[in-house]
């Protein structure tokens, strides 16, 4: 079978500085040991596939693999999914707006034109961060576990709870950005945990980093939503904010955070850097 193939630069601010998300279309006919043969085979942080929804009410439906185990939700795959649906050509139910059907349920997504630091208008597509599956502080040996990893003590740790949206995220707050960026966490660690610290100042109020099976996630949406209800639940932030992300790896994420008093909208630009035909 061939299918149509995207490699999509999620979080991008220049070209090739987010986090990438292979997409591959047409997955209707594949089972779940194809599509997971196949993520692992393309390695990505995330694979997803593109199948025909169940829900009358959504445009299509996603699963998304790492090359472990398939996830019930991921932020990154969903806008990189989002983009590639819309490549080809198909438009939404609801103008401006794309319901994504996954495992975790619906997730809606929405296109918006934005003005960068510069003036300059760009396209970003958001999804309204789906309700926590898991909340409320760490345990005493949650917490242990979660600075074992990263190599440092609780007592470096301002605040910390579970944002578990899907994946599965170890919240851990540090007294600022300058210290998130210092970390070295051991290499072969399992935990899943996101690490936030503030700037002062002009500019991103966060920076953001992201570790999971001994590797770090350059940008990482799930986890971004979760940060903003911990941060928005304690009154941290307002309304809207950018955070940084991927720094340490090279990268230059920017992530929009909009909290419209309903909703927490992720969002970011989201560009497909190649496009061809995957042969299954």
């Amino acid at each position: 079978m061939e299918h149509e193939y995207f490699e999509v630069d999620v979080f991008a601010t220049t070209p090739f500085s987010g986090n990438p998300l292979a997409v591959v279309a047409n997955a209707g006919e594949l089972d779940t040991q194809q599509m997971q043969s196949i993520a692992a085979w393309i390695n990505f942080s995330e694979t997803s596939f593109l199948l025909p929804p169940t829900e009358s009410s959504a445009d299509y439906r996603v699963r998304i693999f790492t090359p472990f185990e398939e996830l019930p939700f991921a932020g990154h795959p969903t806008l990189g999914s989002a983009r590639a649906w819309r490549s080809l050509g198909i438009e939404p139910h609801k103008h401006g707006r794309i319901v994504q059907e996954c495992a975790l349920g619906l997730v809606t997504i929405q296109e918006e034109a934005i003005r960068n630091d510069e003036g300059v208008k760009q396209k970003i597509f958001s999804f309204a961060t789906p309700e926590l599956l898991k909340s409320g502080p760490l345990s005493p040996d949650e917490l242990a576990s979660a600075c074992d990893a990263l190599n440092i003590s609780s007592d470096e740790v301002i605040d910390h709870g579970w944002g578990d949206n899907g994946p599965g995220w170890k919240i851990l707050q540090l007294r600022d950005a300058t210290a998130v960026k210092q970390l070295k966490p051991k290499s072969q660690q399992q935990e899943k945990v996101g690490v936030v610290g503030t700037y002062d100042g002009q500019g991103s109020a966060y920076e953001v980093r992201a570790f999971m099976f001994g590797l770090e996630d350059p940008v990482t949406g799930s986890l971004n939503g979760s940060v903003a209800q911990f941060m928005r639940e304690r009154g941290h932030v307002p309304d809207t904010y950018t955070a940084s992300q991927g720094s340490q790896l090279g990268r230059n994420g920017i992530i929009h955070v909009f909290d419209d008093g309903k909703e927490i909208w992720i969002g970011g630009s989201v560009h497909i850097r190649v496009a061809g035909k995957l042969t299954s």
